[in-house]
């Protein structure tokens, strides 16, 4: 359970301007304006989960595709002339797969609700779950607590298919299963929790304003641990036709941000969580730390040339006010993760004001890099800001940029040069990675509600990591190790059985100890349980393909439920030396073993620790109180 606890609110007063310093340094484990991420989950195109996010990113794959058959024919709705009537210019966007399916069983939810719930709000279940489990904290031991939930999302698309159907498909679950509320709601009440809960529409920047929000609510104390991101799924063609009659969109389906070629942005979908906690508590806990938040703000364009034009003005002013409030001046930042979206109005405006706030700092450096991962996988409005931000918390993690996609020749109208400015178009290191690391973050809304959020490589000294993290060792050591499998069905412990021997598989440098320890203290326990225990790893991985496989080998015990008993044996069972194996692998054990036999100490003629190590265990005197 996550401990309560206050932190102090910081200065909201700070001035637009960062006064002129050198190199930023870590953030302090007191700094109580620091949020910890401690927890990543992701759906993207192309990538289920961070870790394939990641390898997508480094390899340089774009994951655009023809929009699928399953979704809606896209010939019928195809026009290369954008203004035909009821058609789109572009064919191809970002999609993810199986959005239509969903564990229902898993989070109590009736089949008949479950196909009135709006897939965003199943998939923001299933990543809660996902961000929860990579924080290490067990979902169901936050029931009660003040964890707040800040979820983005713009579009109502299941809602526009159901309507479809007309008023007789409409029933009594209908509007807790549309409305946009419940896409945060709905985990407060799954999980039990007592902090804040909303959905945020900002426009495209709603996902990382919602991040923001999860800081503020984190540092004045009315949430002490936050899950925040957004969602974004792109299911009938409305929305699309709406996009390109917007004039957004790319016709040659490809997002070329700062390229003279940039015409627009290409759709993409999906939805991304960080798990939040104020740092100085995230190290009191031991927390491993992806990266540290260390400010953001908030503005709004105002009035403008039209309600869509965005300011250069308010978006220089966004990014200052973010370095103040970080601690940090244009010249630490070394890398700004762009809106980006491709546009030759909005590309050059941004390059302007970002150029203005923190690339004249780097007037005797390196230029500033930039990027935007829209170029890979499309532009997830209503989640984009997430998206980008889980990919420079990985970017920090890793210490590697990776390239930004489609860029060739600079839009005439960004001087990249000038502005100080360099897109990083191929994998390679920080531009200083001895400094310390710290990137921003930024996401605009078509109504100018301006975002930027700055992040910094976790503190030194972090504690040693634990769970399924690579452990730079070749091997595992110190006797038997037990992997502990729990799920609500037989199936589902089998196939995770399949999961464990994967990750061993395709990761050998895993300890499967850390594997082991995962297992038991970060995941949820439910009825359906089975143990593979192996001395070695080659002896645990024979144990899950059988186990996977319908079997149950040596090693292996399962149980379908029921309480958990000891029985004590009495005497006869005492052996010399009893305890010796643990004593010395466990130190848990032997704390406990210590107090225990401290307690006989004066009361037998031989010390007990002496006795139960000799033959004098098998004289009643000292069997009793050895066992």
């Amino acid at each position: 359970m996550v401990s309560e606890f206050e932190t102090t609110a910081p200065d909201t007063t700070a001035p637009d301007t960062a006064a002129p310093g050198t190199a930023a340094p870590s953030p302090a484990a007191g700094d109580t304006a620091a949020i910890a991420v401690i927890g990543l989950a992701c759906r993207l195109p192309g990538a289920p989960d961070p870790r394939t996010f990641w390898q997508n990113l480094v390899e340089g794959r774009e994951s655009i595709t023809d929009v699928p058959a399953d979704r809606w024919d896209v010939t019928a709705y195809y026009d290369a002339d954008r203004d035909a009537p009821g058609r789109t210019n572009s064919r191809r966007a970002g999609h993810l797969e199986n959005v239509d399916r969903f564990d229902t069983g898993f989070f109590g939810i009736s089949p008949r609700e479950a196909a009135a719930m709006d897939p965003q709000q199943r998939l923001i279940l299933e990543l809660s779950w996902e961000a929860l489990e990579d924080g290490r904290i067990v979902p169901t031991d936050l029931r009660g607590s003040r964890t707040g939930v800040f979820v983005g999302a713009i579009w109502d698309d299941y809602a526009t298919l159901l309507h479809r159907h007309g008023t007789d498909a409409i029933g009594r679950h209908t509007i807790t299963g549309l409305h946009r509320s419940i896409i945060a709601n709905r985990v407060s009440y799954t999980l039990g929790l007592h902090g804040p809960s909303m959905a945020v529409d900002a426009a495209q920047s709603s996902s990382l304003v919602s991040v923001h929000m999860a800081c503020q609510s984190l540092r004045n104390g009315e949430s002490n641990l936050a899950l925040a991101g957004g969602v974004n799924l792109n299911l009938v063609p409305e929305s699309t036709v709406g996009a390109a009659k917007f004039g957004g969109l790319s016709p040659d389906g490809r997002c070329h941000t700062f390229d003279a070629r940039a015409n627009g942005y290409v759709r993409g979908e999906g939805a991304g969580l960080v798990l939040l906690k104020p740092l100085a508590q995230a190290l009191a806990d031991g927390d491993r730390v992806h990266c540290v938040i260390r400010g953001s703000a908030v503005n709004n364009d105002g009035a403008t040339n039209g309600l869509t034009v965005p300011s250069r003005r308010a978006q220089e002013k966004v990014l200052r006010r973010a370095l103040a409030r970080a601690g940090v001046t244009g010249r630490d930042v070394q890398y700004v993760e762009l809106h980006g979206t491709g546009t030759p109005l909005g590309d050059p405006i941004e390059a302007a004001a970002l150029g203005a706030a923190v690339g004249a700092d780097h007037e005797d450096g390196p230029a500033l890099a930039v990027g935007s991962v829209k170029t890979n996988v499309g532009h997830l409005e209503g989640a984009a800001g997430i998206t980008g931000l889980i990919k420079t918390v990985l970017s920090i993690k890793h210490r590697r940029l990776p390239p930004s996609l489609n860029f060739e020749t600079p839009n005439p109208d960004i001087p990249l040069d000038r502005l100080r400015l360099r897109v990083q178009t191929e994998l390679g290191d920080w531009p200083s990675p001895e400094r310390p690391l710290i990137a921003g973050v930024s996401s605009f809304g078509m109504g100018g509600t301006n975002c930027h959020v700055v992040l910094a490589e976790a503190p030194e000294g972090e504690p040693a990591s634990y769970g399924t993290g690579e452990s730079g060792e070749s091997g595992d050591s110190g006797g038997p190790t037990a992997l502990v499998l729990s799920a609500r069905t037989e199936g589902a412990l089998r196939e995770q059985a399949g999961r464990v021997r994967a990750l061993l598989d395709e990761r050998p440098g895993v300890r499967v100890r850390d594997v082991a320890w995962s297992l038991v203290a970060s995941r949820a326990r439910f009825g359906r349980r089975a143990v593979v225990a192996g001395a070695d790893r080659a002896e645990l991985v024979a144990g899950l393909d059988a186990f996977a496989a319908g079997g149950a080998g040596a090693g292996v015990a399962g149980s379908a439920g029921g309480r958990l008993a000891f029985l004590f044996t009495g005497q006869g069972s005492q052996r010399v030396g009893m305890g010796r194996g643990l004593y010395a692998s466990f130190p848990v054990f032997a704390a406990a073993f210590d107090e225990v036999v401290a307690a006989f100490d004066g009361l037998l003629d031989v010390p007990l620790v002496e006795a139960v190590d000799g033959e004098l265990v098998h004289e009643t005197g000292v069997t009793q109180p050895g066992l």
